[in-house]
């Protein structure tokens, strides 16, 4: 067993402690592209509904084109909480994937069981740099995504996942 005072020479990927997995965060570029989709949205919303109630009921029903604004805002901080919320870790026998605000969801794919991972790219995805990584399992029911990943990373993580399950599958 090491201890403290010993240098790790291990990534932050490879390294394993007692406490339990190591976990990755997704990159930023996911919560700036959420939010930009926000604010375009509910900005539209906004204008649209201000000027169409400013027109049908007058300038005094047009302030209530102010709720999308202030849900606007309250969206804002609650993307940026689900973004913090996710998270995965690659462990000797099955990935882990958390998420999740109020209602915490951990998923545990078992490298073994993964029959497919596709990396998808839609094209608000490309225009932001981002990469999903989605596992196909046996049972429907353990299927995860993992959204917003940079393309090489999720490249990375498709040949691992398929190399670790074609390695667990084999005894099977």
């Amino acid at each position: 067993m090491e201890t403290g005072s010993q240098k790790d020479t291990g990534t932050a990927r490879d390294r394993r402690t007692e406490d339990g997995p190591v976990w990755t965060g997704l990159p930023p570029g996911l919560l700036r592209m959420r939010r930009l989709l926000l604010v375009v949205w509910l900005g539209l919303l906004t204008v649209g509904l201000g000027v169409l109630l400013g027109w049908l009921a007058g300038p005094g029903w047009a302030a209530f084109a102010a709720l999308p604004a202030i849900l606007m805002v309250w969206g804002w901080v609650m993307l940026e909480r689900n973004w913090r919320s996710w998270r995965y870790a690659e462990r000797a026998d099955d990935l882990l994937i958390s998420r999740g605000v109020l209602w915490r969801e951990e998923t545990v794919v078992p490298y073994g069981r993964m029959q497919l991972v596709e990396v998808t790219s839609g094209p608000v995805e490309r225009h932001f740099g981002l990469a999903s990584v989605q596992l196909h399992t046996a049972a429907a029911a353990t299927d995860a995504t993992i959204p917003g990943l940079d393309p090489a990373e999720a490249e990375r993580l498709r040949d691992r996942l398929t190399e670790l399950g074609e390695a667990r599958s084999a005894g099977l």
